[in-house]
């Protein structure tokens, strides 16, 4: 059973907070939800807190950023963003985060359904994104996946392919030298790539470890995900690595210039 703690409303934010029977608010995950809409974001409040999480609501860029940046007291574990809030959009908000070094995973939640926009917010830092109109229960699995790998602890052994190294342990990754920012997924992808170096890797295969199975086969994310690997690890060092098995999947291969 649950009960509700509090319900309060300050201004400019809308804080909803549940406790599981047995369970201590300190434990709870939370998650910081800007959207401008307010009925969405009403709905969005409610379901998240009835998942078992602390849930803050700003209805504004410049509000979703001071939350974020940590300067209201509260620390998240992953960020709702919608890509068209007012003042700033989630795209900048995401984007001047991941330029101080706020590393927290961001699901982007947006209308536009393009590719070139999907890379866009994947390369502003977000590290997943979910188009409207949604599946309350996918958006629920998608934040769980996300604080599980950046909660998760990882022991593994650095992974090296030619100049291209990637260490699990650290989140880390480089190649000739130089440090690249990844998001979560793409992280993982890479991870899952390069322990199967020279062998094909099915999108099945990607489905289930990366995402757990949780979103559907004849989405293009994987495809998203792959284009924004290939614009960091290959495109800026004049590489070629990832190879797109038609029908089949990918491979990481060495170098082949």
């Amino acid at each position: 059973m649950k009960r509700p703690l509090r319900r309060r409303r300050p201004a400019g934010s809308w804080n909803v907070f549940w406790r599981w029977s047995g369970e201590e608010e300190s434990t709870a995950m939370h998650v910081l939800v800007a959207e401008d809409e307010s009925r969405l974001a009403t709905l969005l409040a409610q379901s998240l807190s009835e998942a078992g999480w602390v849930v803050d609501v700003r209805h504004d860029g410049r509000a979703a950023l001071d939350a974020a940046l940590g300067r209201t007291g509260t620390t998240y574990d992953v960020l709702l963003l919608d890509w068209m809030l007012p003042v700033l959009d989630g795209l900048t908000v995401c984007r001047r985060l991941r330029q101080v070094g706020v590393r927290t995973p961001v699901l982007m939640l947006t209308a536009r359904s393009a590719v070139a926009d999907r890379v866009g917010g994947l390369d502003a830092g977000a590290d997943d994104y979910l188009v409207k109109p949604f599946d309350l229960d996918e958006l629920l699995a998608r934040l769980r996946a996300l604080h599980r790998r950046a909660s998760g602890e990882e022991d593994d052994e650095a992974l090296r392919v030619d100049d291209l190294l990637l260490d699990p342990g650290a989140r880390r990754t480089s190649r000739q030298g130089v440090e690249i920012e990844l998001s979560a997924r793409e992280f993982d992808i890479l991870h899952l790539l390069m322990q199967r170096a020279g062998r094909l890797v099915s999108r099945s295969n990607i489905l289930d470890e990366v995402w757990d199975g949780e979103t559907d086969l004849r989405s293009n994310v994987i495809d998203v995900h792959i284009a924004g690997l290939r614009a960091k690890i290959d495109r800026p060092f004049g590489t070629h690595t990832i190879t797109t098995l038609r029908g089949a999947g990918y491979r990481l291969d060495h170098d082949s210039g």
